[in-house]
């Protein structure tokens, strides 16, 4: 890790392309926002709610978004009425960065999904024109006047964000401190910055496309949880999507947490700029060394943030109060949020009591069923190969329900990894060519299940998918699966891909094959999940 101080930290403020004299000064609430034009790129959640508080700051604003659909003409009349200058709706008005009152933009503020290469985002690039994301006017205005400071810990990796954000935010209330989940889940960042009562901490999820768009946050702690390749045709490169991730863990002030299981996060944090007296905390799942979380027989243990760290450890919650299904990466991640609370002063049983408070979200190595011998698991947020992986490895003998939009990913070393374990494959998405051609090369003795009329081959063409069509698809890869499945098996859902080919979202699919399981007479019953 290289340190640095606040000083020399805000003296390269100025060089960077995401700062000009105009912006550098803002940095609370209380700044001078007045009359700097601003164009908010997307009305979905974070779009509409970075518009909302620029007027309230007093910027002048116009709003732009490629969907002319009833849903955002409605969020449209709404920032019209708050006074937006200007919200413009359709793709004509996506290929040109628009004037604000007749001149140039000061400053872009984009929704984490619009791509680097989107027409405006490039206009506006080659015009010198700063482009932020929400995340970055969140941490620009998190400090009020007459409102307390929330401190943020941050959290991103390629699988387990959202349930790592979780149990940290159940440790941290647990530990009777007012915090909130926010970020890539829960509610817009923005609104909670401007929630009358504030917080003390935030924990906040952050996705590699939020990260490439913020420039300043500078955490109390931080975490990368794993890396693996995803999101290759949003970044360009595996190389770019890296560098997004490993930017979490810049200006960080007192603890860089990374996995002691993949050293590629050590070397983020040792690449690092952070602020001088920075340390950089260990998690495994297996024994710990000095200034590491892990795993000590079937507990949970400290060995980074007590005194007597060179020969003890102190104990934080026992495997088991982590649900009754409980894979190495739940522990990991349960590993994780304990060194970002712990790195926030909390005590250990902060830790063990949020645990026990915790609730898991649905679709994360979800027991829907349990009968004939057979476990049915849903684990539908299991959105590309690494998460699928870690599903996979948690179980002995599996009919897998796989596949659907790829995001340019390949499936081999995962269909290699696990091939040993397939009892049958049984394949979703509009193209199940990727991971069809994985497993006939690597998993040739495997049965694989495809519906002819429900795979149309020609991959996706960006539309919304019918809803009829993946329920009708689930109800015939559940039944495939039962078909398929033999006394101790486990039919698992983990499709290693995205959903947006033949499902709403993961969660719509995840509903899909629940409600098919049941269909079969399954009670379903709910475990932690990872």
């Amino acid at each position: 890790m290289s340190g640095t101080d606040e000083t020399s930290d805000v003296a390269a403020d100025a060089a960077v392309s995401w700062e000009t004299p105009r912006l550098k000064g803002l940095t609370t609430w209380d700044a001078d926002w007045a009359g700097l034009r601003v164009v908010v790129a997307g009305i979905g959640a974070s779009g509409f709610s970075a518009a909302d508080t620029l007027i309230e700051l007093g910027a002048v604003v116009v709003v732009v978004d490629g969907g002319a659909t009833a849903e955002n003409e409605a969020k449209a009349d709404t920032l019209r009425i708050v006074g937006a200058r200007a919200v413009l709706l359709g793709a004509e008005h996506t290929v040109e960065l628009p004037l604000v009152d007749g001149q140039p933009a000061d400053l872009v503020v984009t929704s984490p999904g619009w791509r680097p290469t989107q027409s405006l985002l490039a206009d506006a690039a080659r015009a010198g024109v700063p482009i932020w994301g929400d995340v970055e006017l969140a941490w620009r205005v998190r400090i009020r006047e007459g409102r307390r400071t929330a401190e943020w810990l941050t959290i991103t990796g390629t699988n387990g964000k959202t349930t790592t954000v979780g149990l940290t935010e159940s440790m941290l209330l647990a530990g009777g401190k007012r915090a909130i989940a926010a970020g890539n889940v829960g509610t817009p960042i923005l609104d909670v910055i401007r929630d009358p009562q504030g917080y003390e901490f935030l924990a906040v999820e952050l996705s590699s496309f939020q990260l490439h768009w913020a420039h300043s946050v500078s955490p109390l702690a931080s975490v990368c949880l794993n890396l693996a390749e995803d999101h290759v045709d949003w970044h360009g490169s595996y190389e770019a999507y890296r560098a997004a991730k490993a930017s979490v863990y810049d200006r960080t002030r007192i603890a860089c947490i990374y996995n002691v299981e993949q050293r590629e996060t050590e070397t983020m944090v040792e690449d690092a700029d952070v602020i001088e007296g920075c340390r950089a905390v260990g998690f495994t799942t297996g024994m710990p060394s000095i200034s590491m979380m892990g795993v000590v027989e079937d507990l949970l243990v400290d060995r980074a943030f007590i005194e007597q760290r060179k020969d003890s450890a102190a104990e934080l919650a026992s495997i088991s109060e982590l649900g009754d299904v409980v894979p190495r990466h739940l522990v990991a991640n349960a590993l994780a949020a304990a060194a970002l609370v712990r790195a926030a002063g909390l005590p250990t049983s902060a830790v063990r009591d949020g645990i026990r408070a915790y609730q898991p979200g649905e679709h994360r190595i979800q027991v829907v069923a349990n009968e004939h011998g057979v476990l049915w698991i849903n684990d539908s947020k299991a959105t590309n190969p690494h998460a699928a992986s870690a599903s996979l490895a948690s179980f002995q003998s599996v009919v897998w329900i796989a596949g659907g939009l790829s995001k340019g990913v390949s499936y081999d070393d995962l269909v290699r990894e696990h091939a040993k374990r397939l009892r049958a494959v049984v394949l979703l998405g509009a193209d199940p060519a990727p991971l069809e051609s994985a497993l006939s090369r690597h998993a040739p003795e495997v049965p694989v299940s495809l519906h002819p009329s429900l795979h149309t081959g020609q991959g996706y063409d960006g539309g919304s998918p019918d809803p009829a069509t993946g329920a009708t698809l689930m109800q015939w890869a559940v039944t495939e699966a039962a078909r398929l499945a033999q006394d101790g098996d486990t039919v698992l859902m983990a499709p290693a891909a995205a959903s947006m080919d033949q499902f709403s979202s993961y969660a719509h699919r995840g509903a899909a094959f629940m409600a098919a399981v049941h269909a079969r007479g399954g009670q379903g019953t709910t475990a932690k999940e990872s």
